[in-house]
């Protein structure tokens, strides 16, 4: 494939690269896991309180993110940031899980959720018929929509940053309007007993609350463990948000925009994710939250708001909301491999631009995981599992500018951490606590990621010994 550009082209403005950061967070979790929160809490205070204190962190980290983007304005964000602060060792380590789980199993556990309302529509996608048996393997009509889009998206990203750039904007802003009329419709047509109930005495009592309604009592050291459980959904539902600064060097002023995009899009989906939940409270008891089918709870509050209709409107929002989603996922995870391959640690091909001055080898050999991913059914269990790993690499992302204000004090710093060192210290000690309760409490959510990001040792080892020898052969 013929190397045509050596660089990337500026062409995304603030309000392209603010919706990069809304887009990338909202795709399905909203309109999900506040079943599961609900279960593990049992009351509204709880439930408003997890998605408050993920957002907080989410901002917090995202405001901190905008010192580092403005240092390093260039294609690769995290991982350069965690090259930089640390050795090239953690930042591969970085890259490694990103490029076997973090991206590319997010990008099939979205792409599978657009199949699965797409059925809602044409139930020829359902999720529950088998559309190929090979014996070992049985493939779904909602696994083959699912690789259909992910191959559509990366096509589409392989034409230059511009394509990309219309789906995002476009379908990011639909689904902001949406939601914001979902959450106007839910408030105007809430329940007043509902809400009196939801929002009356007990509103703070932390307990387990089954489908069936019966609750179960927390020890006072259980109850942490049931908070920390209930974040692992919020903080899926929140991710991504860091895409941005994978795509910095396609981005106009990187050194202001990246930072501005990133408070931004935060405060953004934060605020709506507090209203979505708040209306989902006025239309529905805690009782049908927890038990919403499937966990679909914005499919029942729907059927609340709108009747028989409401699944109809859910089922579009969400296509339009994971569409949209996977598109910023796909756009921004490429350029992180591109930046290890100019480094040296991944395939060097992938370290080329096209003559679209995109990382188009990078993209396809992305979409052929994530295709994978999609079709093993397994990506729901491991985004759970990766979650921990996810918060440790923001930690050590954040410690980074500690580490970086030391190691280079008269560097350029166009844009300086928001509240440091209070509010990164402050995260820091929230995501400590987040990893040290999971790792006590659900072990068996923190001990796959783990795997996977120590089996990145030997690989990055093998990797940097065969780039060794290449230079000494030259």
């Amino acid at each position: 494939m013929p190397q045509e550009n050596t660089s990337f082209k500026p062409s995304l403005g603030l309000v392209d690269a603010t919706m990069l950061v809304a887009g990338s967070m909202i795709g399905s979790g909203i309109f999900i896991v506040s079943a599961d929160i609900m279960r593990n809490t049992g009351s509204v205070g709880w439930l408003m309180f997890v998605w408050l204190i993920t957002g907080f962190m989410t901002l917090t980290a995202a405001l901190s993110y905008g010192e580092l983007s403005a240092m390093f304005p260039k294609a690769g964000g995290q991982y350069i940031y965690l090259k930089e602060a640390y050795n090239p060792l953690i930042g591969f380590l970085y890259g490694w899980s990103f490029f076997t789980v973090i991206q590319t199993a997010t990008i099939a556990a979205v792409a599978v959720a657009f199949a699965k309302f797409t059925a809602y529509l044409i139930p020829q996608f359902s999720e529950d018929l088998v559309a190929l048996d090979l014996g070992f393997l049985k493939i779904t009509p909602a696994q083959l929509l699912s690789i259909v889009v992910i191959v559509v998206l990366t096509f589409t990203n392989t034409r230059g940053v511009n394509s990309g750039k219309i789906i995002q904007t476009t379908f990011t802003l639909t689904k902001l309007l949406s939601l914001l009329g979902l959450i106007v419709f839910g408030l105007i047509f809430m329940k007043p007993e509902v809400w009196a109930a939801n929002w009356g005495e007990g509103m703070w009592d932390l307990h387990k609350l089954a489908p069936d309604g019966s609750i179960e009592s927390y020890t006072t050291i259980a109850a942490f463990g049931a908070i920390a459980a209930s974040m692992v959904g919020s903080i899926f539902s929140s991710d991504s948000w860091n895409n941005v600064t994978f795509i910095a060097g396609e981005i106009k002023n990187p050194q202001r925009n990246i930072g501005l995009s990133l408070a931004l899009g935060t405060i953004i989906v934060t605020v709506i994710y507090v209203l979505t939940n708040v209306m989902y409270t006025g239309v529905l008891s805690l009782e049908e939250i927890a038990s919403s089918d499937k966990d679909r709870v914005a499919v029942t509050a729907s059927h609340v708001i709108f009747g028989n209709s409401g699944t109809i409107v859910i089922a579009v929002m969400i296509m339009i909301s994971t569409f949209g989603c996977d598109n910023g996922l796909i756009m921004s995870g490429a350029r992180v491999y591109y930046s290890m391959a100019k480094d040296g640690l991944f395939f060097q091909k992938v370290g080329q631009l096209n003559k679209n001055a995109v990382p188009e080898i990078g993209l396809w050999l992305q979409c052929v995981i994530a295709s994978l991913w999609a079709l093993s059914g397994k990506y729901g269990n491991l985004l759970d599992m990766i979650s921990f790993v996810v918060v440790v690499f923001y930690m050590l992302t954040i410690i980074g500018i500690f580490i970086l204000r030391k190691k280079r004090p008269d560097a350029p710093r166009p844009y300086k951490a928001f509240g440091y060192p209070f509010l990164p210290i402050i995260y820091i000690i929230m995501g400590v606590a987040f990893c040290v309760l999971l790792i006590i409490y659900k072990p068996e959510y923190t001990w796959p990621g783990l795997i996977i990001v120590l089996l990145g040792i030997p690989v990055y080892y093998m990797v940097a010994k065969k780039e060794v020898a290449a230079v000494e052969q030259d």
